[in-house]
């Protein structure tokens, strides 16, 4: 029952995500394509919030990172001297039946492709596993040949490590600081679906943060623990994050240590982030395969070496994902969307208690047009009151201010607080003050 009961809740919030326009089906008038998805209205200013929040916190607020914002298409040298040409692939079945393919380590969708088979009274078989690179191919000018061939990138981390140089000499930061960036990256997926968890196409949240080898592990628990303070401030129960480490073997190739956050998701417990100590791998190898000098010098000891990096990685779409399935709540028939104040994409919600009275409407316009001076704030004049509230429970707005006819001779308002649906009457002059007391 309780599987049944998870599996419904991502069937609601997708339903959610489509009716009131945070996330639609990719091409959807063309029947879509693989597993694409865009990002509506509200959504948009739903993921710019989390993004935002990231910028803030890891950027912003600290002295020892600063941000880039890098191309999509790099040189292809560059995918060579990171070791993706040769080792970023996944292992590819193919099922002898209907040839559809699969990676081979996802154990349940093969089990569940078998079963599909076993009710047909058909037997699947499957090919030997072959290694199936991710990356995906573009060309770049006019002929499609060898000589044109480019990469999108599959990761933000390359941009990093080949600007270092750039960075230290423009800013002149010292070990140890980090390298921050938010961006799409692209990978072939064999295997996509569950939403928006796996696409080809996806936006990461990243840090090359560099330090001395000696420190590596003291500021890799550090990160760990600045990645459990995230999760916790997005709103989610710390109860279904699972903290797990990555054995030799199952590693990325230039990791030495890998910590995989996985959250309980409604289709099975999944990696959520991923935390790595990637050695002096990076930094090395495009030194070797540029012959540029991308070594650190200490300004008091005059020491050369390539500073070791610790990577936390967050995924924008996962992140937007976990703060919809812990904020969806149902209470009795009113569906509410419980996003904390800051991520809500609007504000407050302004409403005449009737639209077909000038007056309140006038009013009402008025406190809206102030609001927007500060806030996002959404104008709903469409139907019943109770209706209206509703509509605003189920976006996440926190806030329902709406001017009555007590409005017109007192000049207050009525204030409704999503979670509590308590009301309570706050002057027209003080409403500013109010919801920025109530964000803070």
């Amino acid at each position: 029952m309780k599987e049944k009961s998870q599996n419904n809740l991502m069937d609601k919030v997708i339903s959610l995500c489509k009716r009131r326009g945070f996330i639609f089906p990719g091409s959807e008038i063309y029947g879509g394509l693989a597993n694409s998805w865009d990002y509506g209205p509200l959504g948009v200013e739903l993921k710019n919030n989390i993004k935002q929040m990231w910028w803030e916190r890891f950027v912003h607020q600290r002295g020892d990172i600063v941000g880039i914002d890098a191309a999509l298409i790099m040189n292809p040298k560059v995918w060579e001297a990171s070791g993706h040409l040769k080792e970023f692939s996944d292992p590819l079945v193919e099922c002898k039946v209907c040839h559809e393919r699969f990676r081979a380590d996802q154990k349940d969708i093969i089990v569940e492709h078998e079963e599909f088979h076993e009710k047909r009274k058909e037997s699947a078989g499957w090919t030997e596993p072959k290694q199936f690179n991710l990356m995906f191919k573009t060309f770049i000018g006019p002929l499609q040949d060898e000589k044109s061939t480019a990469y999108f990138r599959p990761e933000t981390a390359q941009a990093m490590f080949v600007n270092f140089k750039n960075v230290v000499d423009t800013t002149r930061q010292n070990l140890p600081f980090g390298i921050a960036q938010i961006g799409k990256a692209f990978r072939n997926e064999i295997t996509t679906g569950n939403f928006i968890f796996r696409t080809k196409e996806f936006e990461q949240m990243e840090i090359e943060y560099f330090i001395e080898e000696k420190d590596w592990q003291n500021i890799f628990e550090m990160w760990r623990k600045e990645m459990l303070f995230w999760i916790k401030d997005l709103g989610v129960n710390l109860k279904k994050v699972h903290e797990r480490e990555v054995p030799d073997g199952e590693r990325a190739h230039y990791s030495k240590r890998t910590v995989d956050f996985d959250y309980e998701f409604p289709f099975g417990k999944e990696e959520l982030y991923g935390l790595a100590y990637r050695t002096d791998f990076d930094l090395r190898n495009h030194e070797k395969a540029s012959g540029v000098n991308l070594k650190y010098k200490d300004a008091k000891t005059g020491k050369e070496f390539w500073p070791h990096v610790i990577e936390p990685t967050w995924g924008v779409d996962r992140s937007l994902l976990i703060v919809l399935l812990e904020a969806y709540h149902e209470e009795g028939d009113r569906v509410v969307l419980k996003l904390p104040l800051r991520l809500a994409p609007y504000k407050v919600a302004v409403f005449p208690l009737l639209a077909n009275k000038d007056k309140l409407v006038e009013k009402a316009k008025e406190i809206y047009k102030d609001l927007q001076k500060n806030f996002s704030v959404a104008w709903d004049d469409r139907g019943n009151i109770g209706k209206r509230y509703y509509s605003q429970d189920e976006i996440g707005t926190p806030w329902c201010i709406t001017v009555d006819f007590e409005s017109l001779e007192n000049d207050t308002v009525t204030v409704r607080d999503r979670d509590t649906a308590k009301q309570e009457r706050i002057k027209v002059a003080g409403l500013t003050t109010y919801f920025e007391d109530k964000l803070k």
